[in-house]
């Protein structure tokens, strides 16, 4: 490129097109809010950059009228304004979070539970935001991408975290056995205590932060002693049940609508875990954040109403 052309002003193709929309430098001016002379400065500017006459100013006449350079000058600048346009449009979108990307974070079970029903009514509101998202088995690392600012939102168990952290609850998720189908408690209509069955093998999730722990949600650490195998994988845990190695401790989410061969039972007296959705409290939340909230808040209402007669314990 000439490096003399680098120095096109997007000033001078805003003013050609008012001179040649209105017929006279005085009226540009006018419609511009400049003075007559700084109009024909930067038509003589533009004119020595392109190296050609872009109007014809005729003796006494306050007319001005495009030359066929200044006709081909105006295409160009309609399609520039037209693409600036555009892209003030797509700012203002991005910044009332119409499009972009919003980051979320989220553990296995409220993966398979949750979001498929969110991500349906989230995109059919916001089609132009895509959603990116991060699976971590601990909660406790979701939240430490929230505070340092690598997620959006992050889907949570409570308590939370320590943290400059704002919530919404969003589901009850109670505590279930899963057993082989086949088994003596399988056999068994209603809640399960699991102070009933003490030589009972168990698993569950590993380590984890508390909010997650059997044991501690249980109030029982002596569990401990029955646990014979730990991971935070549902599947690993639902087929290991379905072959009889152990009972599983699993919260409701977890579960596999389709899985045969396993029988889930409710745990006596178990509190069940609030699941929610967590954002910085410091950080407005965009239209885009909000409206996945929303359908975060609906998908788990559904998933509370299909689930929640299966699995009350009384």
């Amino acid at each position: 490129m000439d490096p003399a052309r680098s120095k096109l002003d997007i000033r001078f193709f805003v003013t050609l097109d008012a001179v040649a929309r209105t017929g006279s430098l005085s009226a540009a001016a006018k419609s511009l809010g400049y003075t007559q002379s700084a109009v024909s400065q930067q038509i003589s500017r533009l004119e020595a950059l392109v190296g050609q006459r872009i109007l014809n100013r005729s003796a006494g006449s306050r007319t001005a009228t495009p030359t066929p350079a200044g006709r081909v000058l105006l295409r160009h600048a309609e399609s520039l304004r037209a693409t600036l346009e555009l892209a003030a449009a797509d700012i203002d979108a991005l910044s009332r979070g119409l499009t972009g990307i919003l980051r979320v974070g989220c553990y296995e079970s409220v993966g398979g539970a949750l979001l498929p029903a969110v991500l349906d009514g989230f995109t059919r509101e916001f089609p132009d935001v895509r959603v990116a998202l991060t699976e971590v088995a601990d909660d406790g690392e979701l939240l430490e991408q929230v505070n340092g600012n690598n997620l959006d939102l992050t889907f949570v168990v409570f308590p939370l975290v320590e943290g400059r952290f704002a919530s919404r609850a969003l589901a009850r998720d109670p505590y279930v056995l899963v057993v082989r189908e086949d088994s003596e408690i399988g056999g068994v209509a209603g809640p399960v205590s699991l102070d009933d069955h003490p030589d009972l093998s168990l698993i569950t999730y590993g380590p984890l932060r508390s909010a997650h722990s059997m044991e501690d949600r249980l109030g029982r650490p002596g569990y401990r002693g029955q646990i014979t195998f730990r991971s935070n994988h549902n599947t690993t845990l639902l087929r290991l049940a379905a072959q009889g190695y152990a009972a599983a401790v699993l919260p409701a989410m977890a579960l596999d609508d389709g899985r045969a061969g396993i029988v889930a039972r409710p745990l006596d007296r178990v509190s069940p875990r609030i699941v929610g959705i967590a954002w910085h409290e410091d950080r407005p939340l965009s239209a885009a954040a909000a409206g996945f909230i929303r359908a975060a808040e609906k998908a788990a209402g559904e998933w509370e109403t299909r689930t929640g007669a299966s699995f009350s314990a009384g």
